[in-house]
């Protein structure tokens, strides 16, 4: 399986610093790609250094041929669901920064998975755009655009290319474009990929130094007490003891769920999830 007619001009792709090109294939409805968040952002938070990360959307091409999916003369229509809304939704936040498009598909696996809100809901979809602070007339505008549309097509097209069928799934490429992807289907244990990095590196991996529990909260929503204590590589109990801390000044908020606390920054008059 070869790769290189994808990373070509055609889809921009540019050469990064940085050793690896980490494509990794969601899809909103999956929830095993509600679980992988953790994974992802720890892998960010300790090894971005080594990776430049694109996240790419499965979309079946039925559900983009609906004959009024991106009408704007209906842009502002509170009632409109479609299947398809949520990865345009997610490619319209996108045009307000790879972070905006990445935080964006994190508060909608929110949604979907922990607040059980209906995700196809084109009101929805804009309540989380305010919920994340985007830019809301923007993100309408972009809802509805054909650069949008485009994007989610480039999207299908590495799927299709990278012969992706499932999601999550990781495709690694290294430095030398004319050498196959690696591709990973279904999620594992992290140290799986740590393995997988560290083998197409061909080094032993150095992790970033470990970030403080306010840095983290400014790049990430929402975030159990276990990942906060891994990422800062401090005890649960030393992890906890800080939140606390920090929710007595009102600087966040906990949300029990089922077995797992969870934190956010606390901003004012939102929504219990962000």
């Amino acid at each position: 399986m070869n790769y290189l007619t994808v990373i070509d001009d055609t889809l921009h792709f540019s050469a990064s610093v940085k050793p690896i090109e980490l494509y990794v294939f969601l899809d909103p409805y999956c929830k095993d790609c509600w679980s992988l968040q953790p994974l992802l952002r720890k892998m960010q938070v300790e090894y971005d250094h080594y990776f430049t990360l694109r996240i790419a959307l499965r979309t079946p091409m039925t559900k983009l041929n609906s004959p009024s999916l991106l009408d704007p003369n209906d842009a502002k229509s509170t009632k409109r669901s479609n299947p398809c809304f949520p990865n345009i939704a997610v490619k319209a936040a996108e045009f307000q920064g790879k972070r905006a498009g990445f935080r964006y598909l994190s508060c909608l696996l929110e949604y979907s998975f922990l607040k059980k809100r209906d995700v196809a809901s084109y009101s929805v979809l804009v309540e989380i755009a305010s919920r994340i602070n985007l830019d809301v007339d923007e993100f309408i505008a972009d809802f509805t655009s054909e650069e949008t549309s485009r994007a989610l097509q480039v999207d299908m097209y590495l799927g299709n290319e990278m012969e992706v069928d499932e999601a999550p799934t990781f495709v690694f490429f290294n430095s030398n474009i004319e050498d196959e992807g690696l591709k990973v289907s279904g999620l594992y244990d992290y140290a799986i990929y740590e393995q997988i990095l560290e083998e197409l590196i061909g080094e032993q991996l150095l992790p970033e130094i470990p970030p403080t529990i306010d840095l983290l909260f400014n790049r990430f929503d929402l975030l159990t007490t276990k990942e906060i204590a891994e990422m800062c590589h401090v005890t649960e109990k030393e992890a906890e003891r800080e939140l606390k801390k920090r929710l007595l000044k009102q600087e966040i908020e906990r949300i029990p769920f089922q077995d797992r606390t969870l934190w956010r920054k606390k901003q004012p008059n939102c929504s219990l999830i962000k």
